[in-house]
């Protein structure tokens, strides 16, 4: 499965990087598709990107909302209220969002 949904989630989450980041101009290093067990996705101090082979299979705005998440963290390499405030620039409904994906969390991981 992992190596099925690989190239497709490397390029949705490049093409969704590439989009998004019209919005927040920050620099990263290398985009990874992994087969993570517990994470939708994950930010390096180095700026290195790496997402859930997974997203792939999620809705759209679900993807969307893992893709700016990761992608805030590269100003904010953490979860404080800045963090969010920067995520709610391009996906205001991240509450919702947020909920959602950890209901749906048991159907993927």
């Amino acid at each position: 499965n992992y190596l099925k949904h690989k190239a497709f989630a490397k390029a949705l989450a490049e093409a969704r990087l590439a989009h998004f980041n019209a919005v927040y101009n920050l620099a990263f290093n290398r985009v990874s598709i992994r087969n993570q067990k517990t994470r939708w996705g994950s930010c390096s101090k180095k700026g290195n990107l790496n997402f859930n082979y997974k997203i792939a299979l999620l809705h759209p705005r679900l993807a969307d909302y893992i893709i700016v998440h990761e992608l805030c963290h590269l100003k904010e390499l953490n979860h404080s209220k800045a963090f969010w405030n920067l995520v709610a620039l391009a996906v205001p409904d991240h509450h919702t969002l947020r909920a959602e994906l950890r209901r749906e969390r048991g159907a993927y991981m």
